[in-house]
């Protein structure tokens, strides 16, 4: 965390009207934002390791419990001391494309409808969209949706030498 003086920290900010904090320097909501993302990669790190502590500690006990239900994968309970550990081995099943394919095409052959075994769905990649000719396009227009996600702004704080050598920094009021 870089300290500055009179620039607030983390833990300021979170008792700080909006207003105040719109009022900052832009140097200073970089900061911040340095800081919260070190102070977010620091907890990342605890908690994996916290996890892996755990995992390790219970693993073992966890798919012999398994095995004893008779269970590959799921849900199981196991208790140490006063406390419970629900351990879970979800199951993740993937499915083979091409196979799928195939199979929609024997079952569509034998005059039965692929829909009632396959939920069938199609995607487009956006690069190949986007190398179609316009009549391909314009065609599959109607069924494209774009939706945007949420914004995000990255603060970088440039130096004097970057300052001078861009002609293109935007400030507040406009282009600089």
């Amino acid at each position: 965390m870089i300290v500055r003086p009179n620039r607030p920290t983390l833990e300021s900010v979170r008792h700080t009207p909006i207003g105040d904090l719109l009022a900052l320097p832009a140097e200073h909501l970089a900061l911040l934002q340095q800081d919260a993302r070190e102070a977010v990669e620091a907890a990342k790190r605890t908690q994996d390791w916290i996890e892996g502590v755990i995992a390790r500690r219970y693993a073992d006990r966890a798919a012999e419990a398994r095995r004893a239900a008779g269970k590959d994968t799921g849900t199981i309970r196991l208790s140490d001391g006063e406390v419970e550990i629900v351990a879970d081995l979800p199951k993740k099943v993937e499915w083979d494309q091409a196979q799928l394919a195939a199979l929609v095409e024997r079952i569509r052959a034998s005059g039965e409808d692929p829909a009632e075994y396959v939920e069938l769905s199609y995607r487009v990649s956006e690069r190949a969209y986007a190398a179609w000719p316009e009549r391909i396009r314009t065609a599959f227009e109607p069924a494209r949706t774009i939706r945007t996600g949420k914004p995000s702004f990255k603060l970088s704080i440039l130096s004097e030498i970057e300052r001078r050598d861009s002609p293109h920094v935007v400030t507040a009021q406009g282009v600089g």
